[in-house]
């Protein structure tokens, strides 16, 4: 490897001070214009690359924040994070980035990399199969900041950023019941998420209030993804009592479905009715246009790293903050409305 250039090695071909030139690279007001194009010019000649892991370790900050997502390749976080990016990109923050892959082994490992990296705060949205907040403690011993977004593991004392689900899955199966529709399936990811979980009490709520039983055959865990969607179409074909309507937790998997129904011949919206979750741009490409709940992600995303950076400043104090509830909104379109047909 070719040695590594030092102020020293600018200093030197400058015939300056050192501690001229660390100043002149630091745009220092004590240093004239002309002295720091010098400097700065000498430096990108040399490849001088400046060391910002002694400079941290001096100011005991990073100004880097840490997030952990679950998927990189879903709207929803990629939305997320693009409001993430710009609330620290304003702020003079960066961000490292990484992903579980719905593992929390792999859950564990970023959190690690996090923790040595010394970010100064760290955002997470937990996998699918996360059930310990063990991998996190060193933070909070560390007093290192967490806030967890979407999903979210409970009673572990951070604070939180949410949607009120229950209230999104009881307005989307509302929704539908108004439709006329009363044999409702919903199909779920992984129940120990707070997400899902929540959902699937509003749905239930929306039932218990309209006086249609609940059946558990009606309540399918699924991965959410395409092929889920296909494969619900497929169970729906062979069932004998088939629903007359659908509430996915998922626009990607709903998208999938209603395509796989339609090759059937299944009708949709007459046959059967489908609300979807998320508002991926994926719902208004389908045909029928897909109704859904909006996710306000970006919103999410600018939220948890403006609360972050202000309690890093010192103008908030997260430890006095439990949880924070963006609104979500039903979206309705022709996915989910039956259409008369004249005679």
């Amino acid at each position: 490897m070719a040695k590594e250039i030092t102020i020293y090695d600018i200093a030197n071909q400058l015939q300056i001070s050192p501690a001229t030139v660390s100043r002149a690279l630091n745009n220092h007001p004590a240093i004239n214009e002309k002295t720091k194009v010098l400097v700065n010019t000498k430096a990108d000649e040399l490849g001088y690359r400046s060391n910002k892991f002694a400079s941290n370790l001096r100011k005991q900050s990073t100004s880097t924040i840490g997030v952990i997502v679950p998927r990189l390749n879903s709207y929803i976080m990629s939305t997320v994070l693009a409001g993430m990016e710009k609330v620290a990109n304003e702020e003079g923050f960066n961000l490292i980035i990484s992903q579980s892959l719905e593992s929390q082994k792999k859950e564990i490992a970023n959190a690690q990399t996090m923790f040595n990296s010394r970010v100064d705060g760290l955002l997470v949205s937990v996998a699918f199969d996360t059930d310990s907040f063990e991998h996190f403690q060193p933070f909070l011993k560390k007093k290192i900041p967490l806030i967890f977004f979407d999903r979210i593991l409970e009673n572990n004392n951070c604070p939180s950023i949410v949607i009120d689900n229950t209230k999104a899955g009881y307005e989307a199966t509302n929704h539908l019941i108004q439709q006329g529709r009363s044999n409702i399936l919903h199909i779920t990811g992984n129940l120990q998420r707070n997400v899902y979980a929540d959902r699937l009490k509003g749905y239930q709520q929306a039932l218990l209030e309209n006086e249609i039983p609940f059946q558990k055959a009606f309540l399918w865990e699924t991965a959410l993804n395409l092929e889920a969607g296909k494969e619900v179409a497929q169970r729906i074909k062979a069932m004998p009592n088939r629903p007359d309507a659908l509430f996915i937790a998922s626009d990607l998997c709903a998208v999938a479905c209603i395509s796989a129904l339609k090759e059937m011949g299944i009708d949709v919206p007459n046959d059967i009715s489908v609300v979807g979750f998320n508002n991926d741009p994926v719902a208004q490409v389908i045909a029928p246009k897909l109704t859904t709940i909006h996710y306000p992600a970006k919103e999410m995303g600018e939220i948890a790293v403006k609360s972050m950076i202000n309690h890093l400043k010192g103008t908030m104090n997260l430890d006095k903050t439990n949880a924070i509830t963006l609104r979500s909104e039903l979206i309705v379109r022709e996915s989910s409305r039956i259409i008369e047909h004249s005679a």
